[in-house]
């Protein structure tokens, strides 16, 4: 299939070809046409599928399609998503696809001055990208009026209920009009996505290119076991091979990442943190370095691992296990995006087994143990299988077994491990 076949406009098409796409991926495949037709959608797509696009694309053409009323221009378009890097480069994709149509957008975020915001605000925009505080914030001093909306977009659903965005969704969504068109996209479907879902949607069309928590296929997934006083010396070994072309550091905490920046520069090897305790003007400088390839190594919070959309990411390396295993298979969708192929490496301390036991769960695979390093410590020992009797009827006995710590509550798992890890 290509975009023609979509039945998208001529300059659309224009501006498509300019940004070097060929064919639409699954996730646009399945959703354009949906949205041409007006209906709602409740989309599950992971990271790196072309998401942003999926609902760019027909929003600009059914803005173009729809006249709007004469006078000052209203906004016609929400998109809410979680995070100011999310939000920015949503606006990038609005202003790069609609180059040939003439809409006016603006994207508005905290962080930052406000000044530039309601100036463009004041001027008049058809589309209107938001994080959810300064959304409500300009809603509260007069700047946005929502009665206009069209078209709501909730971008990145599940990572908005994660922050604790739920009641400014709410009171966000009591300020729009009855009748819209309501899109929400989550790269996963929790229970708290389809409650969410129900109050907003009118008779959704369900659209998912992949499983709910399914990891990216071309990612080659693998867990170094080293101590935790390890982990620096590790990460000075790996960043040494010369195929660590763009590298992005994930750690638990602020602070981490931090000190992973100072520990890294004593051993010559330049990097920087990106958190929310660095500044817009500050974060947008580093994350300018690592697209342009001036910085090679990125150590980021969780911020990033929603919204970055860097393409050539070699490698994520989980510095730290995350405590979610759902954040394992975002982070890890950093790379291999657009089609390449890519790298992620765990390492994973004493403590922290249980995070990856559930992440395997979740996932559904087995990460490869990586022995060929000098910092190599012997893996949890998997407890042995245990046989289980029924009191009830006399069956021959049923063998479960799983990591050292981890009982299994069931043989009906979703994912129940049997053997032993591979040495």
């Amino acid at each position: 299939m290509n975009f023609e076949e979509l039945k998208i406009i001529a300059p659309l098409l224009k501006a498509v070809r300019q940004q070097g796409y060929v064919t639409p991926t699954p996730i646009q495949e399945l959703a354009i046409p949906h949205v041409l037709a007006g209906r709602d959608i409740m989309g599950c797509a992971q990271t790196g599928t072309g998401k942003t696009a999926a609902f760019v694309l027909p929003i600009l053409q059914n803005l173009q399609a729809a006249a709007a009323s004469n006078g000052k221009r209203r906004i016609r378009t929400l998109v809410v998503a979680p995070t100011r890097e999310l939000a920015s480069q949503i606006g990038e994709s609005f202003a790069a696809l609609g180059f040939y149509l003439r809409f006016r957008h603006t994207v508005v975020f905290g962080g930052v001055s406000q000044y530039r915001q309601t100036k463009a605000l004041t001027a008049g925009v058809d589309i209107l990208v938001a994080t959810p505080g300064r959304l409500l914030d300009l809603m509260n001093q007069g700047f946005v009026d929502l009665r206009s909306i069209e078209i709501f977009v909730l971008d990145e659903g599940d990572r908005m209920l994660d922050m604790g965005f739920i009641h400014d969704i709410r009171r966000i969504v009591a300020a729009l009009p009855k009748k819209r068109q309501t899109l929400l996209f989550s790269a996963t479907v929790p229970q708290g996505i389809r409650e969410l879902g129900s109050g907003i949607l009118n008779r959704p069309v369900e659209v998912a290119v992949t499983p709910s928590a399914s990891t990216v296929e071309s990612v080659e997934q693998s867990v170094f076991f080293v101590d935790k006083s390890n982990k620096i010396p590790l990460l000075v070994h790996l960043l040494a091979q010369k195929e660590k072309t763009r590298v992005l550091v994930f750690t638990r905490t602020k602070h981490g990442a931090d000190g992973v920046v100072r520990n890294l520069a004593r051993a010559s090897i330049t990097a920087e943190a990106i958190h929310s305790n660095k500044s817009q003007r500050e974060r947008e400088r580093i994350l300018q370095a690592f697209k342009q390839g001036t910085s090679r190594v990125l150590v980021a919070t969780d911020i990033a691992a929603r919204g970055l959309d860097i393409d050539q990411i070699s490698h994520v390396v989980n510095f730290d296990i995350p405590d979610d295993p759902e954040t394992y298979v975002h982070r890890i969708g950093r790379t291999a995006r657009a089609g390449l192929s890519g790298v992620a490496h765990s390492f994973c301390g004493r403590d922290e087994n249980s995070l990856l036991i559930s992440i395997e769960r979740l996932i559904r695979k087995r990460l490869t143990v990586e022995n060929d390093h000098p910092f190599r410590v012997a893996p949890p020992i998997t407890a042995k299988p245990k046989v289980i009797y029924s009191s009830s009827r006399r069956r021959p006995p049923r063998r479960m077994s799983g990591h050292s710590g981890q009982r299994l509550a069931s043989t009906t798992s979703p994912f129940a491990f049997s053997g032993s890890r591979a040495r």
